[in-house]
């Protein structure tokens, strides 16, 4: 079955550059929200729509809306247009469901590359739905957890940020095998013995990458921001968290059949900026109240961000980041996961070692 595109734009430019780049997909046509709706209507399959925000009759923001109220139209993947000054607007998308944003002039190249990441999540997606068809409820449940599917589904998720130069294979490389060395340590305590079963530390190591998935919602101009952040850029910041969540939702159709892996990750990402000591965000949890996938996330990024070059920092050294965790046990970060890192601190500064001396080379050589 092909895949079937909807681009919706009052401009015939733009519908003819976009239509002309998808030769190779089935592609329609509108020129305003209501013709959308009427093409949607007929075209149920429909899998992506390139939806304009700005038009007459019927604006992107009311279509997004539209589909949101209709449980028929709610898996249809929506990458919204915007203008480059449009940063309120494009926020508000992601928020009534767009799953991405792209700004015009149109980058045709970054318009491609984010419209085949999100068709092969489509297909990803349609594969699960065609297996539900054919298993039943038992089945079903075992074959949402495959490995293969988990894998793929997540690769895709991480390329967007990749994408957009939020982060590189590097830091999701480190974090993935720090979480495994610190679970497999606390795993030999008897407070995690049979919590971290070898399948948990599984889906812990897995959905790492996908703790800050939901900084594709954030704007460029505040997430690559080479200075401190205003007290009105960190609010959006923060909406991070909730992007990643709901991106995860989006999935789900029946809390029932939710995979755990899928699960693991929502604790991931929605609790990995919580603090120990209740003053983190979004929820202001404390304690172990913070779900363990998120107490063992708040350490290791921390970590990785502090002995990483950021756009808005150097990299700080390897003692200087062991001492500001240590002074943050029982505040920022769970006590018992501190002293489990700290047993493990020569393992992770080796990790820390590899990947900077490729980092070096890779710059000699340039």
């Amino acid at each position: 079955m092909s895949t079937k595109i909807l681009i919706v734009d009052d401009s015939t430019t733009d519908r003819l550059i976009i239509s002309t780049m998808l030769a190779n997909y089935q592609t329609l046509t509108a020129t305003d929200g209501l013709e959308a709706m009427i093409e949607i209507e007929k075209n149920p399959d429909i899998d992506l729509v390139i939806l304009d925000l700005n038009m007459p009759n019927m604006n992107g923001f009311e279509v997004l809306e539209a589909l949101q109220q209709d449980p028929t139209y709610r898996k249809i993947r929506t990458i919204i247009l915007t203008n480059y000054d449009e940063i309120d607007n494009e926020v508000k998308g992601l928020e009534l469901g767009a799953v991405d944003y792209i700004r015009k002039p149109l980058n045709i190249q970054s318009l491609l590359i984010r419209i085949n990441i999100h068709i092969k999540l489509k297909r990803i997606q349609k594969m699960i739905e065609q297996d539900n068809e054919r298993l039943d409820a038992m089945v079903l449940k075992k074959t949402r957890e495959v490995a293969a599917t988990r894998d793929i589904t997540i690769q895709a998720l991480v390329g967007l940020l990749e994408v957009r130069n939020i982060e590189s294979s590097k830091h999701t490389i480190r974090t993935q095998l720090i979480m495994k060395i610190l679970c497999d340590h606390l795993r030999t305590k008897a407070k995690y013995q049979d919590i971290l079963s070898e399948n948990y530390v599984q889906e812990l190591v897995t959905t790492t990458p996908l703790h800050d998935i939901g900084k594709v919602g954030i704007p460029d101009n505040i997430l690559l921001k080479p200075g401190r952040l205003t007290e009105d850029e960190f609010t959006t910041m923060k909406k991070h968290v909730d992007y990643g969540v709901n991106a995860l939702q989006n999935e789900i159709y029946s809390d029932a059949d939710v995979p755990s892996f899928i699960k693991t990750a929502m604790e991931i990402v929605g609790t990995h900026h919580e603090k120990y000591n209740g003053s983190g965000y979004p929820r202001g949890l404390s304690g172990e109240d913070i779900p363990l996938p998120g107490r063992l996330m708040a350490i290791i990024d921390v970590y990785d961000a502090l002995t990483s070059k950021r756009i808005y920092k150097p990299a700080y050294d390897f003692d200087y980041s062991i001492d500001l965790i240590k002074s943050e046990s029982g505040k920022h970060f769970d006590p018992d996961i501190v002293t489990g890192f700290l047993e493990i601190r020569e393992s992770v500064f080796d990790i820390s070692r590899k990947f900077l001396q490729e980092i070096r080379e890779v710059e000699a050589q340039s």
